[in-house]
């Protein structure tokens, strides 16, 4: 496998040019794939794993809108659609996608078939790793291997249908049968990832939630707040505030950061701005560094487990859920947002 430096520290990564699709078949070969839930990364990974020539199945609560969706991207009922019960019994390799929530709900009925000799999967650490809030304990004879795509569920099927990949991370909890990394990296070839980087179910979970919490959606979303709400406290109209906030960002910065690195495109932007954004880095770097450390000890201590379980297991989350994004949705900000998306050339 690959070896990457950074400085004194040396990476394990896997690419698909090193572990090609054939070997993970190969590795794969006779397991039957139960991708239990179909919301957020489970549709992209079965539909992906299906492409590739695995043997796959999905489980998902009859009479849900979510069991509906599966039949119209293909499952058919009682062949390769189940309920989550029998998918787990009718599975080998069992692909545990539901929420955190779902999953320790479900536990008591999925666990009884984890039996000898099967593979338990995550695509995230949080139940393994908070296990003394989750109760998720798997049993000692199985294999539990973790692939977390580095994007929502839709970008691993939108990239994968382009021919592109996704950067996934790997890690092995339990390894059961001596295969348990061949496996995990198999299937995260057979899901579409461009590369693999290993890590730990604890530090997956761990950088993960901070991450969400930070730099992907909480903080930046804070940030884009602030802004628009000061440029509009000092005159500015709405459409000029989110173009200079979020429109440039997006659509024309973020993409230069992607492709070239943060210094070219501060090379490739103007004398003015490249001067301005220097000295005023540090400034935001040590404003926010104190918050990511609350951050990150709240995640670690397990408070940011709790609330998420106690939160997302009230009957009216999803209720709930839909008053604060319809908040978000209807301010001024992302009004205005609406607006100026509509008229883009």
């Amino acid at each position: 496998m690959a070896k990457m430096k950074f400085g004194s520290i040396e990476e394990d990564i896997v690419t698909r040019e090193e572990f090609t699709l054939e070997q993970a078949r190969g590795a794969l070969a006779g397991e039957t794939i139960a991708i239990l839930g179909y919301g957020v990364q489970g549709p992209a990974q079965a539909l992906n794993l299906r492409d590739n020539g695995f043997k796959v199945i999905v489980g998902q609560r009859e009479g849900t809108s979510s069991w509906d969706k599966a039949m119209a991207d293909g499952w058919v009922t009682g062949e390769s659609q189940f309920s989550i019960e029998e998918a787990a019994k009718r599975g080998t390799f069992i692909c545990y996608l539901l929420s955190d929530a779902g999953q320790i709900s479900s536990w008591p009925t999925i666990k009884p078939h984890l039996t000898k000799g099967k593979t338990l999967y995550f695509s995230h650490g949080f139940g393994v790793t908070f296990k003394d809030k989750t109760g998720i304990v798997p049993p000692a004879e199985v294999d539990v291997v973790l692939v977390a795509p580095k994007g929502s569920g839709t970008s691993v099927r939108k990239l994968f249908k382009a021919g592109k990949g996704i950067n996934s991370s790997f890690a092995v909890f339990q390894d059961a049968s001596g295969k348990a990394r061949e496996k995990a990296i198999a299937f995260g070839i057979g899901v579409g990832s461009g590369y693999l980087f290993s890590t730990t179910f604890q530090k997956e979970v761990y950088s993960d939630l901070t991450g969400e919490r930070g730099v992907l959606m909480g903080a930046i979303a804070g940030i884009i707040e602030a802004q628009y709400n000061e440029l509009r406290s000092r005159g500015h109209d709405p459409s000029e505030a989110f173009n200079e906030t979020v429109e440039e960002l997006t659509q024309s910065l973020i993409p230069l950061i992607s492709e070239n690195g943060m210094d070219w495109m501060y090379a490739n932007c103007s004398t003015t701005a490249q001067r301005g954004a220097l000295d005023w880095l540090p400034r935001f770097r040590d404003a926010s560094a104190p918050v990511f450390k609350a951050l990150y000890d709240s995640v670690a201590s397990g408070k940011e487990a709790e609330i998420v379980i106690e939160a997302n297991s009230r009957a009216d989350y999803k209720e709930r859920l839909a008053e604060e994004l319809g908040r978000m949705r209807n301010s001024e900000l992302w009004q205005a947002g609406a607006a100026v998306r509509k008229l883009r050339a």
